[in-house]
């Protein structure tokens, strides 16, 4: 019973921990490329490009061709996210609109875009049997940086990539992050990287 019980609570705890924005409804509002803003309950796609939007009395999915910009209060991280599709060559020698959530606005802006990566999950409590694990799916984040002459550079998450986008004030840079210990693969230190980027 007691192992029962450990298997269970072990599942639990891997699914709250794996949902996924992405397969969650949020409040917020989408605005066309006619302008027109739809307030309702939003949910997105980021490797289709697609958007559903749902009211009182509708459900409707948007490709990112008709969608401009939208915003969401997400339900898993409890704060107000915003999206904008810009035209990227995401694959192939073609521009498309592509989704890109806004992470930082400046002269130097920071952007990001989520993808579902697979991963195998253990425990080391003694009631779980060996195996293979539990697959479970997680968001990870591909980034670009856009300039303000509208150029978008791809960023592979290496310190020495970011000295490259950052090279006019790559001293300062290295000297920020070292004395703040800030990693480049982490989110939270490249918003702060790129908030100082922007004040130097």
């Amino acid at each position: 019973m007691k192992y029962i019980f450990s298997v269970i609570l072990f599942v639990a705890i891997l699914t709250a921990h794996g949902q996924l924005s992405t397969e969650a409804w949020h409040e917020g509002f989408i605005v066309s490329v006619d302008q027109d803003t739809l307030v309702g309950k939003v949910n997105y796609d980021m490797e289709t490009n697609m958007l559903q939007f749902a009211n009182a009395s509708s459900i409707r999915a948007f490709s990112s061709y008709k969608v401009f910009y939208f915003e969401i209060f997400d339900n898993i991280y409890r704060s107000y996210r915003q999206f904008y599709t810009i035209p990227y060559k995401l694959r192939g020698n073609y521009e498309t609109p592509v989704i890109f959530e806004l992470l930082y606005e400046g002269g130097l802006s920071l952007l990001a875009r989520e993808k579902i990566v697979q991963e195998t999950a253990t425990s080391t409590n003694p009631f779980w049997s060996g195996g293979a694990g539990v697959i479970q799916n997680r968001i990870n984040y591909d980034y670009y940086f856009l300039k303000k002459n509208g150029d978008m550079i791809y960023f592979d998450g290496s310190r020495k990539d970011l000295y490259r986008i950052m090279s006019n004030k790559r001293d300062k840079i290295k000297d920020f992050m070292r004395s703040n210990r800030l990693q480049t693969n982490e989110m939270k230190d490249l918003i702060r990287i790129t908030s100082f980027y922007n004040s130097i």
